[in-house]
């Protein structure tokens, strides 16, 4: 069976920043994934492999995809607040800085997260 390549090439990109972002055990990883109608965001301790906290666009809903992702990102800043954490390491899965990535990234920031 042959993968489609905008796929195949995601998954590339996601096992090459994994790589280097997962090396940085001192702080947790800001994961974020998304897919056509929804964005997620978790922080992961990839030392002992707990989700600490995360947050979606689920519940949220009016506004148009953007608004959902700096809702988000947000959402994570203050949940990541609540378990005592400042600073992350950004995971942004393969996804290109661009779009609704680098909006919840931004709105993270605004709000307090440093990475």
């Amino acid at each position: 069976m042959k993968t489609s390549t905008k796929l195949s090439s995601r998954q590339a990109r996601q096992r090459r920043i994994r790589a280097k972002v997962i090396g940085s055990a001192t702080k947790p990883r800001l994961a974020v994934y998304k897919s056509l109608t929804t964005i997620y965001a978790q922080l992961i301790d990839d030392a002992s492999g707990k989700t600490l906290a995360a947050a979606n666009d689920l519940k949220i809903k009016k506004g148009k995809k953007s608004e959902k992702a700096a809702e988000v990102g947000k959402a994570i800043a203050e949940a990541a607040k609540a378990v005592k954490i400042e600073k992350v390491v950004f995971d942004r899965g393969g996804f290109p800085y661009h779009g609704r990535v680098k909006i919840l990234a931004d709105a993270a920031r605004e709000a307090g997260l440093k990475f």
